[in-house]
């Protein structure tokens, strides 16, 4: 065998690809730091603005909360839309929920929350079955639903493990 029966493959291009999108995705942080730490909140007008908008109206409000039965007993805490609020709010934040894996029973989903200012960031990662009780993997559309509602807790979690309890 000589060298011209081996196939070349481009690995030097793809890697210079890669290290282009991260140089680039290092830039777009590093810019968004720079103004976080140029334009800091103001603690006390994120609060006020956030109650304002989850008390504009008795829905709003509503679904800023969520209870859900669990051994007999409801098992409540903020949703997702007040993580939502909160964080439209509080500012110099990059927040995030995605579907990361879906294997043949579950859907795993990773939110992730990162205060700019602070440099706090948290990732939580939920998991959700797709089967049901007799074990019938669930159709393509439920899986997709599954996976939103997977998406959304993640994302709160994230969130409220960021932005202190306090708020």
């Amino acid at each position: 065998m000589n060298i011209d029966d081996y196939e070349v493959l481009p690995v030097e291009t793809h890697n210079a690809q890669v290290v282009q999108i991260d140089a680039l995705e290092r830039a777009n942080v590093d810019s968004q730091v720079a103004t976080a730490k140029q334009y800091p909140r103001n603690i006390r007008r994120s609060i006020d603005n956030s109650m304002v908008m989850a008390t504009m109206d008795a829905e709003t409000a509503q679904s800023c909360g969520y209870a859900l039965p669990r051994g007999g007993k409801p098992v409540t805490g903020p949703s997702v839309h007040l993580a939502k609020i909160i964080v439209s709010n509080w500012g110099n934040m990059r927040t995030e929920a995605k579907v990361v894996q879906i294997t043949d029973k579950q859907i795993i989903s990773r939110g992730t929350a990162w205060d700019l200012e602070t440099n706090v960031a948290s990732a939580f990662e939920v998991r959700r079955s797709i089967v049901d009780k007799k074990g019938n993997r669930y159709s393509d559309d439920m899986i997709t639903v599954t996976g939103n509602a997977a998406n959304s807790i993640a994302y709160r979690n994230a969130v409220f493990a960021v932005i202190p309890k306090a708020v």
